[in-house]
């Protein structure tokens, strides 16, 4: 039998547990999962399951809330790290996408945006798009 491969997404921390590693009190874990902020995932009993990410995840809110910030505040600044996260990650696989082409053609441009609605277009070897200074907002 293969043994599951854990990271710091996998939920081991019972609430007692996950509470001492956050030095929060475990009621103020119930809340933050009441309210959002953090949500352990839950086992078949319906017991809470804190993950390493969490607890790293409840560090942060007290952090922030030592700093002031409402737990509104706090929701909003997690949700931008989460999606500053989430466009990093995309960033690094369109580099990748990028870098993988380049290798495989090496001698051909990948895309250019043509056209006033910022199409992508495929170009011939050796030909060039006009120059434009236009700005083009692309959204998928």
């Amino acid at each position: 039998m293969a043994t599951p491969q854990m990271d710091r997404f996998t939920p081991v921390f019972a609430i007692a547990a996950a509470a001492e590693l956050a030095e929060m009190h475990p009621q103020t874990l119930r809340q933050y999962d009441r309210i959002g902020l953090v949500s352990p995932q839950r086992t078949r009993g319906n017991t809470r399951r804190y993950s390493l990410h969490d607890v790293s995840r409840l560090r942060e809110v007290a952090r922030l809330s030592a700093e002031g910030l409402s737990l509104e505040g706090i929701r909003r600044v997690l949700q931008l790290e989460d999606r500053v996260e989430q466009l990093q990650h995309q960033v690094r696989e369109l580099e990748r996408a990028l870098a993988e082409e380049r290798l495989q053609r090496p001698d051909r441009r990948v895309f250019a945006a043509g056209g006033a609605g910022g199409e992508v277009v495929t170009l011939r070897r050796g030909t060039r798009m006009r120059r434009n200074a236009e700005v083009v907002v692309w959204k998928p």
